[in-house]
């Protein structure tokens, strides 16, 4: 019987389990799923809750999970830091329009898309620290109104276009390979507007050029920059990004980094007059050492067809010698004693005497 009773409630609580540990308050639901080895947002938690810690999981905060976070719409706090997110994509928390505070920190976040925040119009303080950042659109915080707190310490941020103009806001941009080049006046004036106060000013500094490492950036004087229209468009000779960007410093494995930004549309050109040149001295060149080359081909031809033609008579030459070398065939042996017998043959002679038809008989 008892084991029975044990089978009903092991049945009832696989079909039903137990919603997650939450505390519910007179003013807030609280729920803490901190290290609990969550691949996806739960969606058995208490649809009320308020404050969610979801932290040290493995949460890769994917189109699953912005569909359990919009049955949470009264949440005012999330803390996803210390998971396996890469990817911030648009929308992931539109429905959550009481969210205060969220913590995205301390994960490996690439790229974070323009509208990633759209919809949290009251979010007040943001944590994107310790990430893999590269480059934010200005966009990305052209919704975010009521933001006072933003951290965007230790990424790998070479530049950032800041339109925005808050009401008050907190920043921290340290730990950043930043390059001092024109590119960075569009931050170095926002950073200089009174509402803007600026976290670890002396220590956010910048990484490229050489010749203006260890200045901060919201102070350093960068020279030989022609600004253009409304927007400050900026123009460097010797220092912009594009030229610079092959050397840019990876904080992650202390080696160099390339990549974050598109290379710029200057090195085409450089590409093509270097090719002219090479091609012009190339064919330069080959005009001045044409006719040496011409005649030492004619005069290596010649050489060739005398020594084939010396070749040729020497074979004439001494090729019957060699054929009518001495030969000790038989047919000659032959002949040699057929001579010799006929020259040495006996002849029968006469009586000695000569015939003097003067003489009578």
């Amino acid at each position: 019987m008892k084991l029975a009773w044990l089978l009903m409630l092991v049945a009832v609580l696989f079909v039903h389990p137990v919603s997650a540990e939450c505390s519910d308050t007179s003013q807030t639901v609280k729920c803490e799923e901190v290290a609990k080895n969550y691949s996806s947002v739960p969606s058995n938690l208490n649809k009320n809750v308020s404050v969610l810690y979801l932290n040290c999981n493995h949460i890769t905060l994917e189109k699953n999970d912005t569909v359990i976070l919009r049955k949470y719409n009264n949440l005012t706090e999330l803390y996803l830091n210390n998971n396996s997110i890469i990817v911030v994509h648009n929308y992931s928390f539109e429905n959550l329009l009481k969210l205060k505070i969220l913590d995205i920190s301390n994960n490996y976040i690439k790229t974070v898309g323009k509208a990633a925040f759209a919809g949290l119009n009251k979010l007040q303080i943001l944590h994107l620290q310790n990430n893999k950042i590269t480059q934010l659109s200005s966009d990305v915080f052209a919704v975010l109104n009521n933001l006072n707190v933003l951290n965007l310490q230790n990424n790998l941020l070479v530049y950032l276009d800041v339109e925005v103009t808050f009401n008050s806001i907190f920043i921290t941009l340290s730990g950043n390979p930043w390059i001092c080049s024109c590119d960075l006046l569009s931050l170095q004036r926002w950073l200089n507007n009174p509402t803007v106060t600026m976290e670890n000013e002396n220590n956010t500094m910048c990484t490229f050029p050489v010749t203006m490492k260890k200045y901060p950036i919201k102070t350093i004087n960068i020279s030989n920059c022609k600004q253009m229209g409304t927007f400050g468009t900026t123009l460097l000779p010797f220092t912009s990004i594009n030229t610079i960007y092959g050397t840019t410093y990876n904080y992650t494995n202390g080696s160099a980094y390339s990549g974050i930004q598109p290379i710029g549309k200057s090195w085409p050109f450089s590409v093509g007059v270097l090719a002219v040149i090479l091609s012009t001295t190339a064919l330069i060149i080959a005009a001045i050492k044409f006719p040496t080359w011409y005649r030492y081909l004619i005069s290596y031809n010649h050489r060739r067809l005398e020594e084939k033609e010396e070749s040729e008579m020497s074979e004439e030459t001494f090729t019957p010698q060699l054929c009518t070398f001495p030969q000790t065939s038989e047919s000659n042996e032959e002949e040699f004693i057929v001579g010799f017998e006929q020259f040495h043959t006996f002849v029968p002679e006469d009586d000695g005497f000569i015939e003097d038809k003067y003489i009578d008989p």
